[in-house]
């Protein structure tokens, strides 16, 4: 019997392919052309100017989230084709998994969560649902089939199970508001633990090419279990989940090597990700965003859908934003039946040198002028 054979999907095909509106199939199949439209959309040419975890703009060598993300999708489909499942759906699942995530990574992510609390807080797997559904494209969403948009909701990539079965059951995936969803395809499984083998070894690497850490800093047992570069762990980890998974046990890894996973993510946490450096850049993001966030909401208040008005703020950040929320007036009142979420969902969306930008346009109102009155000119 072939690796894989067993791992069958119960939820029927047409089920999983299933869009909220129906498009006619063609050439590329259902999945590679969820690949391609969410390829094509805005919030993924973002992710080249999103912090994976380390806020290097200038540095070539350093991820940015859309490495991270093709780093994924290139996993989980190496996983895909070593247990006869479908690489594309997983491909798919992979390339708009992250299409959620605030700038400065997951310490903008917390930084959203706390400034968005009275409105419920900020979780990136829901909010990039809610891109994919509907923010997309100024509100008309990328119309993804039902097994891509579960994959994207359920990927968390915090969780370190060992094994993980598929929930084989349809879910209401607009009613999911926290991180407890498990993937409805065992292909959205590969991509969750597809996640986890993409950055624990790359963030390792970034942070001994930014002097972070110390070169020979990982453990010994780490480097027996499952390699010292990149490239090993990555290669190591991806054959043992092909070994180790199975119908009954799920996709997942042997014990030894996930007691290497779990050494690993332990010591990155220790030395990476609660660094002092990165400590540091939460207290600067926070500034950041908190500033943009609250100058948001007062000129929402202040002037809501009189794009004349955000123009008097002789800023790009003002107008822009006045644009956003004309074109989006519809979804808000119609979808969310309120305006409780526009301002996270614009900061949410930013680039990290939008963001920095934004910030010079609200304290330096002159900073752009040039191109504030090129703007209008051209409108």
């Amino acid at each position: 019997m072939n690796k894989g054979e067993k791992m069958k999907n119960k939820i029927d095909s047409s089920i999983l392919k299933k869009r909220k509106h129906s498009k006619a199939e063609d050439t590329r199949g259902a999945y590679f052309r969820d690949t391609t439209a969410i390829i094509h959309s805005y919030p993924f040419r973002r992710l080249k100017h999103k912090t994976q975890v380390f806020f290097a703009p200038s540095n070539d060598h350093i991820c940015t989230r859309i490495e991270h993300v093709m780093h994924v999708a290139s996993i989980a489909s190496s996983v895909c084709k070593g247990l006869n499942l479908d690489d594309e759906l997983a491909w798919a699942i992979g390339m708009g998994h992250d299409l959620g995530h605030t700038p400065f990574g997951h310490v903008g992510e917390w930084i959203l969560n706390d400034l968005n609390a009275v409105h419920g807080g900020f979780i990136h797997e829901v909010y990039s649902l809610r891109v994919v559904d509907y923010l997309a494209e100024y509100g008309r969403g990328l119309n993804l089939t039902y097994a891509v948009r579960d994959g994207i909701i359920s990927h968390c990539g915090e969780k370190f199970e060992q094994y993980i079965i598929p929930d084989q059951h349809i879910k209401d995936l607009q009613k999911i508001t926290d991180r407890n969803s498990t993937p409805s395809t065992w292909e959205g499984t590969v991509v969750r633990i597809a996640d986890k083998i993409a950055y624990l070894g790359r963030d390792y690497e970034d942070a001994v090419k930014l002097k972070i850490i110390p070169p020979d800093m990982l453990p010994v047992s780490v480097k027996k279990g499952i390699g010292s570069t990149n490239a090993e762990i990555i290669n190591n980890l991806v054959h043992d989940v092909i070994e180790n998974s199975s119908d009954s046990r799920g996709i997942g890894f042997s014990d030894n090597i996930y007691e290497s996973v779990c050494l690993l993510r332990n010591h990155n946490y220790q030395y990476i990700y609660k660094s002092p450096l990165l400590s540091e850049y939460h207290t600067y993001f926070e500034r950041i965003m908190k500033l943009i966030y609250e100058y948001l909401e007062d000129i929402f208040i202040k002037n809501g859908f009189n794009l004349e008005s955000y123009r008097k703020e002789r800023n790009l950040l003002s107008v822009r934003f006045g644009d956003y929320v004309l074109k989006m007036k519809n979804f808000y009142e119609s979808v969310d039946v309120g305006f409780d979420q526009i301002v996270s969902d614009y900061l949410a969306g930013m680039s990290d040198n939008y963001a920095l930008d934004c910030v010079n346009e609200i304290l330096q109102p002159k900073y752009m002028e040039n191109q504030f009155n090129r703007f209008l000119m051209e409108r």
